[in-house]
């Protein structure tokens, strides 16, 4: 049975991206079909992460949003490039990086509802194990979309007072939206804090299961986004910690 899970934070600079990613080919590796759509329209950026040059690509999301062609043809296969030894696969639906038609999408949107349809259609099509919305920070109508089409959604967070306020917001729209399952990732965590005690204290706040507690890492901050980095540093503590959460993720 397929599932749909929303990576979302309230801000910016949580990390959301690069765990969607680091989910993604660790779900992978557990022998999962599983695509990553770019719902970030407005500034997309995690075709960075899974080593593709957008010049290379036809089709991307936006194509699809503007009936110029079929969701499954905005979706590429990306596993060998990453990994050929993966037994899943990874697909990707970009968004596109085109200034053009990112002042498209701020000035004139697009019709949601077809979003909606689209995931649908990707998951019946490419026979999806898990399907994974890397979303636009904040709350707008495709925001809304992707978490209100979702299975579950997984928010990221730092421990920080902002960060807390806006999950605040983003927890209490999830429960009006009648989300079948939330899940907190709290990212960044400086090492001199205690990862029980952070567990237990937003778990408290929030009324919501914590995934995961990942602290701040310098080799995840020197890797500078070049790709995926349990791919590239197997045997770092982080790499387990994000196969644990694909498997909260997973179900």
């Amino acid at each position: 049975m397929s599932r749909v899970v929303a990576f979302h934070s309230f801000r910016g600079g949580t990390g959301k991206s690069n765990t969607t990613a680091n989910v993604a080919v660790m779900a992978a590796r557990r022998r999962l079909r599983v695509g990553v759509i770019d719902t970030d329209i407005q500034s997309p950026g995690i075709h960075i992460l899974l080593g593709i040059d957008q010049a290379s690509l036809p089709r991307s999301l936006n194509d699809y949003l503007w009936g110029r062609c079929a969701i499954s043809e905005a979706a590429h296969d990306v596993t060998d490039g990453l990994d050929p030894t993966l037994e899943g696969r990874v697909y990707l639906i970009p968004s596109s990086i085109d200034a053009t038609d990112i002042a498209r999408v701020m000035h004139d949107g697009y019709d949601v509802s077809l979003l909606h349809e689209g995931i649908g259609a990707l998951v019946r099509e490419l026979s999806l194990d898990l399907l994974l919305l890397d979303t636009h920070p904040g709350l707008n109508e495709e925001t809304l979309l992707s978490i209100a089409v979702s299975d579950a959604v997984a928010i990221v967070l730092r421990p920080d007072q902002q960060d807390y306020e806006g999950t605040h917001v983003t927890v209490s729209v999830a429960r009006k939206l009648r989300v079948p399952q939330m899940m907190l990732v709290v990212n960044k965590t400086p090492a001199v804090f205690d990862v029980a005690d952070v567990k237990q204290r937003v778990a408290s706040a929030y009324g919501c299961d914590v995934a995961a507690v990942l602290p701040h890492s310098d080799e995840l901050m020197a890797f500078s986004s070049r790709g995926v980095f349990v791919l590239d540093s197997p045997d770092h503590p982080l790499a387990a910690m994000y196969d644990d959460l694909a498997g909260h993720v997973i179900g």
